[in-house]
């Protein structure tokens, strides 16, 4: 099929809930990917932060066709080597000791939620607890995870609304401290807010946060479905600021572009979850696990972690230098590979234009432009990035 095809196929008979870009993408190696008709496109978007590794990495590819020989899928019933490696490799290398799988973001901040649930009913003693998360946050598309993101534009349309939530703004400890009551059984915050506009807190926010927690028997939930496996610098953002959580989630990076969710938590509170209060189909699979030990490994790495890091003060300062040529930039952020530039021209003409000339970037909020390339990006390809937005900015 050529792209008219595929699209027309799609226009047809796929469920019309994205707003897609006229391409039809059907390969990928690196930072590069290709459309149906040939053209070559430079990602600077790998998948939303998922595609941590550029596209179809030859070691990853390799850990995927060896596990599809062996074992595609056993029921949870049985114990399986992939699982369990992995579940040892993610709890060595952060603070948690148990891990729990499934297949998505917002499936493994259910799994959070249910679990602070538990928490707030069998250790606090709460009949009705209550988890405090921030506005501009995004935590999944379940009726769980949008009620507890605070965005109304992803809320609209599907009132009643699962309660037990609390909104307070971002980056605002003494909004978290006065929003505390006596149902109140944890906080949920992303580490650096994505689809929010790639806002980045004050260096002290999740320490604070940590510290608020602790002195209110609270679980402190991290939400590093797109900050985790790199995309800050760190292989967690909470190590930036040496602020370990109770409970986090993983997704996006973990299996380079295969699909995976996981659930991080202590021995303490993991032990809520006994036989039966929770499970998933297809969480932490063969084919799933095997693909994300091998991403795991890959990236956590200098090569791969100090490239994030270099690569992405290269951008930002890029960035800084475009606006002092283009006013239409009012303020550039991020951490690691995790950028986001304010625009006072509308975000959807800058990414359009970026696509005319071969390179992929998208929109993060109302008027942030969100990049968040593959953590083994080269400077010329960030340059190469550069020299197109001089190009397509007014």
């Amino acid at each position: 099929m050529n792209s008219k095809e595929i699209m027309a196929a799609s226009e047809a008979h796929v469920a019309p809930t994205y707003r897609r870009y006229p391409v039809a993408l059907v390969r990928g190696a690196g930072t590069r990917v290709w459309d149906a008709d040939g053209r070559e496109y430079l990602d600077f978007l790998a998948g939303i932060a998922v595609c941590n590794l550029g596209h179809c990495h030859p070691e990853v590819v390799r850990a995927l066709q060896e596990q599809a020989a062996r074992l595609f899928h056993v029921s949870n019933l049985y114990y399986m080597e992939p699982q369990a490696r992995l579940a040892a490799m993610l709890t060595a290398r952060s603070f948690a000791d148990r891990v729990f799988f499934c297949n998505s973001g917002a499936e493994a901040n259910e799994a959070a939620i249910k679990l602070a649930r538990l928490y707030g009913r069998q250790v606090l003693g709460q009949p009705a607890p209550e988890i405090i998360t921030m506005r501009r946050s995004f935590h999944g598309r379940t009726m769980a995870t949008l009620s507890a993101t605070g965005q109304e534009k992803i809320q609209a349309g599907y009132d009643p609304l699962l309660g037990g939530f609390r909104y307070v703004p971002y980056d605002d400890l003494p909004a978290v401290a006065a929003a505390v009551s006596d149902r109140t059984c944890a906080v949920m915050v992303e580490p650096v807010q994505g689809e929010g506009g790639v806002v980045v807190p004050a260096p002290d926010y999740l320490a604070g946060l940590r510290r608020l927690c602790d002195e209110r028997r609270l679980l402190l939930i991290l939400d590093e479905v797109q900050t985790g496996m790199g995309r800050t610098g760190r292989l967690f953002a909470y190590q930036h600021s040496d602020a370990a959580p109770e409970v986090m989630t993983l997704a996006k990076g973990l299996g380079g572009g295969f699909p995976i969710g996981a659930m991080l938590a202590t021995a303490t509170v993991a032990a809520l979850f006994g036989p039966g209060t929770h499970a998933s189909t297809f969480g932490g699979n063969p084919l799933a696990c095997s693909t994300a030990a091998r991403v795991l490994e890959l990236i956590d790495t200098e090569e791969i972690l100090g490239n994030c890091r270099r690569q992405g003060e290269r951008l930002r300062r890029g960035l800084r230098e475009l606006a002092g040529r283009h006013a239409c930039i009012r303020e550039v952020r991020g951490l690691g590979l995790m950028v986001g530039a304010d625009l006072e021209v509308p975000v959807a003409e800058v990414v359009s234009g970026c696509l005319e000339k071969g390179v992929l970037v998208g929109p993060a909020g109302t008027d942030t432009l969100r990049l968040t390339p593959p953590l083994n990006v080269t400077a010329a390809d960030v340059d190469i990035l550069l020299s197109v937005l001089d190009e397509v900015l007014p």
